[in-house]
């Protein structure tokens, strides 16, 4: 049995797992991310916590074939450098160099969205297709595309921005600078900003009432009043099911995978997001004719598909 080590770098936590080669997590290990700080100390927790999960599980570092990085930014993974996270305060940061200085194993670096496709695409989801995008809805909207089984970071390694596509011209403003970008609308964070919105238009919804109760808005409020029978949150829902469904279709149009999949607290709500979003897809997806067509599924791994996926990132690059 083989083993490898992939280390999910997030601007929280810095998680590390011992992965098998029948893509099993055998074990972890974790410690606060604690930025902003000097990137050698949390290059220095990051091999760390991969000591530590090795010997979480029971294993020896001569037993690993290899250590793999998932990081937020633009990771070049010719050169093993961070060449820039705006999360992590990092600008041409040789990770790769500072891990390996730890521990003398050969060390991969990708982006973590790229990895967690990379994960789904080995191990979950997408297991299969040759041809796969993974849109993960959370705090930004996160993408990773996979072609013929190979990750696509682009010619500067900062390829898949999906979330920042624009889908509504001059519309809200987006954290990177433009307006009405995916990200905007269909994160967490845009469906949020939406059910505020409508929350100030209509102070005696029951959504307002939801959310004094429970003393903040969060990304289910919408949907938990659509179903206690709010009809401003159902138009909420509509609408954020409408953008999610642009954006879904423009990254079909342009790439036709095999498997789109998407993951994300978000995608909790099950059904009652999917169903409507499919359908528009269904209707607007340029392919709309075509006996082949792109299977939009639930991404199956969670937390766990940025670890799984920067375990592989040796065979990857191979």
């Amino acid at each position: 049995m083989k083993y490898y080590v992939g280390i999910d770098l997030g601007g929280t936590n810095i998680v590390a797992g011992v992965v098998d080669e029948d893509y099993n997590i055998i074990a972890k290990a974790s410690t606060k991310t604690n930025c902003p700080r000097p990137e050698k100390e949390i290059a220095a927790d990051m091999a760390r916590m991969a000591v530590e999960a090795v010997k979480n599980a029971d294993l020896t570092m001569d037993q690993i074939e290899w250590i793999g990085v998932g990081t937020p930014g633009i990771a070049n993974s010719e050169t093993g450098i961070i060449e820039y996270s705006n999360n992590l305060g990092f600008k041409d940061t040789p990770m790769v160099k500072y891990i390996q200085e730890a521990i003398n194993k050969p060390v991969f670096i990708e982006n973590d969205a790229n990895a967690a496709a990379y994960g789904e695409f080995v191990a979950g989801a997408a297991k299969g297709a040759r041809n796969a995008v993974c849109i993960t809805l959370g705090t930004g909207v996160g993408g990773g595309i996979i072609i013929d089984g190979k990750i696509y970071s682009g010619s500067n390694f900062a390829g898949a921005e999906i979330g920042h596509t624009v889908i509504e011209v001059d519309g809200a403003q987006c954290s990177c600078g433009r307006k009405g970008c995916f990200e905007a609308y269909s994160s967490a964070t845009g469906l949020i900003r939406m059910t505020n919105e409508a929350i100030a238009e209509h102070p005696d919804s029951i959504m307002a009432k939801t959310a004094d109760e429970r003393g903040k808005v969060t990304a289910r409020t919408s949907f938990d009043c659509m179903r206690a029978g709010d009809k401003y949150a159902k138009a909420v829902v509509d609408k954020y099911i409408k953008y999610l469904a642009a954006g879904i279709t423009n990254t079909i149009n342009i790439f036709q995978p095999d498997i789109l999949c998407i993951g994300g607290g978000v995608c909790n709500e099950g059904d009652p997001l999917l169903l409507p979003m499919k359908e528009l897809v269904a209707k607007e997806v340029y392919t709309r004719n075509s006996p082949k067509n792109t299977e939009i599924v639930i991404a199956k791994l969670g937390n766990d598909a940025g670890i799984i996926g920067a375990a592989f990132l040796g065979r990857a690059n191979q």
